[in-house]
């Protein structure tokens, strides 16, 4: 192999040849962006241009605008690129209105965008369904607004998804609790296409590399977060960094057939809890929390009945964690070694070491495997 060829995550997306996409989050930044920026000039930018958590400068063009007194109003269109996207094409619409000064930013669902109104979601009940990295990514655009054109930031900020209540029906958002619409996601600005057969080629190309470049030891991540995780732990460099998204099955099947010294595996709890169950396919539409074999867990791990039954009714796997934690119950550290335990099942006696790594949204660890 040609010690050109590059490996890591967006060699990954390079290699398969689909094209990314941007995040409802970032829609709704430059929607904010814009809005905010007529608001206190009078004038538009179309296309208004905003920076993503990674550095990225991506462009949007305008869909729809109104300017009125006190407020403005500027909408965009969602492209998920080549990812099979229930949101794709959706009209993200972001209303700012000023506020006094001192009130700081206000969320606000609109039409379209749901209310949490169950716990164990990473926004208190009652908050619109805006989720912590997008609202992070609007309260800095809305600084810089403000510092450029004399604004003081304080603002309520209105985000709508046309026909967003519809599309949700098709999306897991009822069943946790979101109500009314769609949730206002994503943490990194882009969507990743993960077509199952190119992203699944992507991933076997990932360990070809990494195994040209000498690597014995490599990650699969379920995501940014997991590799930033990884990276901190291991120090690992791209080139052994697979970006295995929900395939973890792909992973484990190449790696049998193509072995490294040690594989480690880092990703959210909830995902990882899937894996742990012998789901080889993470992504929600084909595998879901089993929340009862989070309570037969938590009882290995000393769980009382009441915290079982607490467990086995949580909303969402980060309630059932956080009761377990709450508690003194190592439901991570669980999770983590039985996720270890199946992937040793499938790599079927290859000579791979395998350890687990959990986390949670914020990427701090919440559970590990020993080395096996």
């Amino acid at each position: 192999m040609s010690s050109e060829v590059k490996g890591g995550r967006r060699a990954q997306l390079e290699h398969t040849g689909l094209r990314h996409g941007w995040t409802t989050g970032a829609c709704a930044t430059a929607a904010t962006t814009a809005a905010y920026t007529a608001l206190l000039t009078g004038e538009y930018p179309d296309p208004v241009t905003i920076t993503l958590p990674k550095g990225q400068t991506p462009s949007f063009a305008l869909a729809a605008e109104d300017l009125g007194d006190g407020y403005a109003m500027a909408a965009v269109v969602k492209d998920a690129g080549d990812d099979p996207d229930v949101t794709h094409g959706a009209l993200v619409r972001v209303t700012v209105r000023r506020l006094p000064a001192g009130a700081g930013v206000v969320f606000r669902a609109g039409p379209g965008v749901g209310t949490i109104t169950r716990a164990g979601l990473p926004l208190p009940v009652g908050e619109p369904a805006v989720n912590p990295v997008p609202r992070r990514m609007m309260c800095d655009h809305v600084a810089e607004v403000a510092a450029r054109h004399g604004g003081t930031g304080d603002v309520e900020i209105t985000v709508s998804v046309d026909h967003g209540e519809e599309i949700a029906r098709s999306t897991w958002n009822p069943r946790l609790g979101i109500l009314g619409g769609l949730s206002i996601l994503g943490t990194t600005g882009i969507v990743v296409p993960y077509s199952c057969s190119a992203w699944i080629d992507s991933i076997r190309r990932g360990v070809d590399v990494a195994r040209a470049a000498g690597r014995t030891h490599v990650a699969g991540c379920t995501g940014s977060t997991s590799e930033k995780t990884v990276v901190a732990e291991y120090g690992l460099p791209e080139d052994a960094l697979l970006d295995m998204g929900d395939f973890a099955g792909a992973v484990l099947k190449y790696i049998r057939r193509h072995p490294v010294d040690r594989l480690t595996i880092c990703g959210g709890f909830a995902k990882l809890s899937k894996l742990a169950a012998g789901h080889l396919d993470l992504h929600s539409a084909r595998s879901q929390v089993d929340k009862g074999f989070l309570a037969e867990l938590a009882r290995q791990g000393g769980a009382d009945e009441a915290l079982r039954a607490e467990v086995a009714e949580a909303n969402t796997g980060l309630a059932a964690l956080q009761s377990c934690m709450a508690a003194g119950v190592p439901l991570g550290d669980l999770v983590a070694r039985t996720a270890r335990d199946e992937a040793l099942a499938v790599l079927r006696g290859a000579p791979v070491t395998v350890d687990v790594i959990c986390i949670d949204r914020a990427g701090t660890v919440v559970g590990r495997s020993s080395v096996a």
